[in-house]
């Protein structure tokens, strides 16, 4: 890991300082003082990182000054010596720590986030299981203060999901759940066996940064919206009005459906709402080199043999493919109180991966 010079420690820490300064001036333009508040929050943890890093390396160099020097006491060059030992084992978990802290960050990280889940291969089972997902999820963010709201389902004969979209509002929503994106395979005998055969099923999980009206712009003329009569199970009319909306974005082909709200103005606001994130999440896609454009290639057909992680019934345990991770604590993790040993797991490797290739870079 490239360390960085003292000069530049000092700057970070002068800069922070500075907006600090003009943040206190009594004259300031009100919407300079967001800009300047915003900045100072985000360098904070670089400002302390990089101070407590800058300190420790000074009295490093004097501690090593005074443990070099023949002239001084014996029982001090000793007492300097001790320290000496524990500074340097300190100091690379300072620089890593100040690393990570300038890592470019995830403009979407500080976002709420749009999950869509999808039953793959595996017909009725697959369906319950994405309901399970589901379950998972909203479990999970209860766990974290964080709000729910589901934005449209699909239910399937045997009380699952064919397809279900939650929104997630809280702090640090994408953060951390944009790392669920991908197949989810599961291992059980289904509720249909009765022969007590273990069979092989998979959901699709997408999570997107849920995008506001200045994130994206989508001009009206590029919209197609249609409005049609909702339908329940079987076809049987559940409204008497047109209600429903199905938005087509015509340049990329992008399709929104709601009728879950009788009111056709609910129905269009909540579909705007997904198509805005699905719109942004492509920008970011076709942005970033490391994704594809294709939001097909987040989340994979719904194939088996395609996975992130595999639920295991009979055994009792979850592997997450990306890092080798396997618990044996599947209830706890369907009940959303252990998902994030895998989540914090898996943003360790992230972080661990773009230090790696800041250093090559």
């Amino acid at each position: 890991m490239a360390q960085l010079s003292d000069q530049r420690l000092a700057q970070i820490v002068a800069r922070h300082q500075g907006l600090a300064s003009e943040m206190a001036n009594p004259s300031l333009d009100p919407s300079r003082f967001v800009a300047l508040s915003r900045e100072y929050s985000e360098l904070s943890p670089a400002a302390d990182a990089a101070g407590q890093l800058l300190a420790a390396r000074r009295e490093l160099a004097e501690l090593s000054a005074l443990a070099g020097d023949s002239a001084a006491d014996a029982e001090m060059r000793a007492l300097a010596d001790d320290e000496l030992q524990r500074l340097r084992e300190a100091l690379p978990a300072m620089e890593r720590t100040l690393a990570l802290q300038l890592l470019p960050k995830d403009s979407a990280d500080a976002k709420p986030a749009i999950l869509e889940i999808r039953a793959g291969t595996g017909g009725d089972e697959a369906a319950l299981f994405a309901a399970d997902l589901a379950r998972m999820y909203q479990r999970y963010a209860e766990n974290h203060g964080w709000r729910v709201e589901t934005i449209s389902a699909s239910p399937s004969e045997l009380g699952g999901f064919k397809e279900v979209i939650l929104g997630v509002n809280g702090e640090g929503v994408f953060q951390r759940l944009k790392f669920e994106s991908g197949v989810h395979r599961v291992q059980r005998v289904p509720v249909t066996e009765s022969g007590g055969r273990i069979h092989t099923s998979a959901a699709t999980v997408a999570v997107l940064p849920e995008a506001d009206e200045v994130d994206v712009a989508i001009d009206d003329k590029d919209l197609r919206i249609d409005v049609f009569r909702s339908s329940g199970p079987g076809g049987q009319s559940v409204n008497t009005t047109d209600s429903a909306v199905r938005i087509t974005h015509l340049p990329t082909g992008l399709v929104v459906s709601q009728q879950d709200e009788k009111s056709q103005h609910k129905n269009k606001a909540k579909a705007m709402k997904v198509l805005r994130s699905r719109f942004y999440e492509l920008e970011r896609a076709k942005l970033a080199s490391a994704r594809s454009a294709d939001r097909k290639a987040m989340v994979g057909s719904g194939d088996r043999s395609e996975r992130i992680r595999t639920y295991n019934f009979p055994q009792g345990r979850v592997t997450d493919h990306r890092i080798n991770l396997t618990l044996h604590r599947l209830p706890e993790i369907l009940e959303g109180t252990a998902l994030d040993e895998i989540l914090s797991a898996l943003m360790e490797e992230n972080e661990a991966e773009r230090l790696a290739a800041l250093d090559a870079a």
